[in-house]
């Protein structure tokens, strides 16, 4: 199944939930095996293994983090191929002065804003999809 591709949809259509929780990203050695963690995501990159975890599994494995963020998906379901949502989430947000990491699921994209902004991020996103209607 193909998901929206058309930017004025997707924005319109974005939809933007937040999920319940506090989310951290934590780093851990090439030689860890991130299996063993319930992460909700991870990354292999050339210094580490990024993984998003929940704070909680975070500080019950005492893995230190610097960065604890709220958790907003866009319920539309965007093709991986789709050009420009999240420039415009990201453009939108940065004018507010609301830093986010963006993470593309196959159906969805996801994003991780600091927690004290998570309820100001929301708003921006509404509005902006309002916009567009």
């Amino acid at each position: 199944m193909t998901g929206e591709t058309d930017l004025d949809t997707l924005v319109r259509e974005m939809k933007p939930e937040r999920n319940a929780g506090d989310y951290v990203f934590c780093v851990l050695d090439l030689k860890d095996d991130p299996v063993n963690l319930k992460p909700l995501g991870w990354f292999r990159e050339a210094e580490g293994v990024t993984v998003i975890l929940p704070k909680e599994q975070a500080n019950e494995l005492s893995l230190p983090y610097s960065f604890v963020s709220a958790w907003i998906t866009l319920t539309v379901h965007s093709d991986l191929a789709a050009v420009g949502l999240t420039a415009v989430v990201s453009q939108s947000l940065a004018q507010a002065g609301i830093s986010c990491n963006i993470v593309a699921g196959y159906y969805h994209d996801h994003l991780f804003v600091p927690v004290k902004d998570a309820d100001r991020a929301l708003s921006v996103l509404q509005t902006i999809s309002n916009i567009k209607e």
